[in-house]
């Protein structure tokens, strides 16, 4: 089973915090300038990724207006669009793939994208890419998946749609080709997602079945369900990210904020750090609140030979005495010396 895979200077494996990758996708809303200021923010909150999506609206589609070529009527943000202008508006043009590089590399980011043809493949080569994402729509196109295999670099697979058969055969493909560096992602492929469609507790049975690393593509509101995929054994985060929802764009209603993906980066970490060991016990910064623990203490002056009262010993804290439990066998007995107020008692006082 694969236990650490390398994204750039990166390791990604349950031993790290989340990877996560935040998804500029099309909301850089045409304009270079905001997409370099997506780069900038996506830096600034501590994210180790972004990730670009490469193709032209001829690569990944053509331009038919037939009803098999619409987005259906019903759907909350893209119903009835044209699948080619809905590409000619979201596309991020190749020519901007050099400057969002140079930009991504300067911050101290890892950049890589999803290719959607060969073509597209070729350009991120000569990039420099350090991974490969297949979208969910992409993972059925197994030539395709087996061409970013073949160039020995990490493949971060989307699972949207997917059925087991398909989740499989993509693993299969891109073994076949020689490539084992492969992070699975739970990813329900709707846009937005409803919560109760994640089903993280698939993330375990996909670890099983793949024998790779898990984590999730996610496009629910909000960060709880990245937060809690990390308990489920995710080890990388998808995202997408836009400067305000407000502005609009074709992702804006499930991407995140600036300020909320910090706070992704933040929880998701915590989320990690407090997994800790499957052990039980106390721990180590337990130590001082074991001294508070309840005894039984002598509570006030006594004298030997007196009787042992509920009035003149308690449970109370701190620890030191004996335990609680022991005080329906004292009392009735009797001080076998003096002990003042204080005390902890203990069976050689009586």
């Amino acid at each position: 089973m694969t236990t650490e895979v390398r994204i750039g200077a990166h390791v990604v494996s349950p031993e790290q915090p989340p990877f996560v990758i935040a998804e500029m996708s099309g909301n850089h809303n045409g304009d270079l300038g905001r997409a370099l200021e997506i780069v900038d923010a996506i830096a600034e909150s501590g994210a180790q990724a972004v990730k670009l999506q490469t193709y032209r609206p001829d690569t990944i589609t053509i331009d038919v207006d037939t009803p098999a070529f619409r987005i259906g009527d019903s759907h909350s943000l893209w119903g009835g669009e044209n699948l080619y202008k809905l590409y000619e508006k979201a596309h991020t043009p190749w020519e901007w793939h050099e400057p969002l590089f140079e930009r991504a590399r300067a911050r101290g980011l890892e950049i890589f994208s999803s290719p959607f043809d060969p073509t597209a493949v070729e350009l991120l080569e000569s990039l420099g890419a350090p991974a490969y994402k297949i979208a969910s729509s992409e993972i059925v196109d197994l030539p395709l998946v087996e061409l970013c295999a073949r160039t020995g670099k990490p493949l971060v697979i989307s699972t949207g749609m997917a059925n087991v058969a398909e989740i499989d055969a993509a693993v299969r493909t891109a073994r076949a080709a020689g490539n084992d560096q492969l992070i699975v992602l739970g990813c329900t492929a709707s846009y937005p997602a409803s919560p109760s469609e994640s089903n993280l507790r698939g993330l375990p049975l996909l670890a099983g079945l793949t024998q790779t690393l898990v984590g999730l593509s996610d496009h629910t509101p909000g960060i709880g369900a990245p937060v809690a995929a990390v308990a489920l054994g995710a080890v990388a985060i998808e995202k997408h990210v836009t400067l305000a929802r407000g502005d609009g764009g074709v992702d804006s209603d499930f991407s995140l904020e600036p300020a909320e993906l910090a706070a992704l980066v933040t929880e998701t970490h915590r989320a990690w750090e407090a997994l800790g060991a499957p052990v039980l016990g106390p721990r180590e910064s337990e130590a001082e609140g074991l001294r508070f623990r309840r005894s039984l203490y002598v509570v006030e002056d006594v004298r030997a030979g007196e009787e042992v009262t509920p009035a003149n010993v308690r449970s109370i804290r701190p620890a030191g005495g004996l335990a609680p439990a022991e005080i329906t066998k004292v009392v009735g007995r009797t001080f076998r010396v003096d002990a003042a107020k204080g005390t902890p008692l203990t069976w050689d006082l009586l």
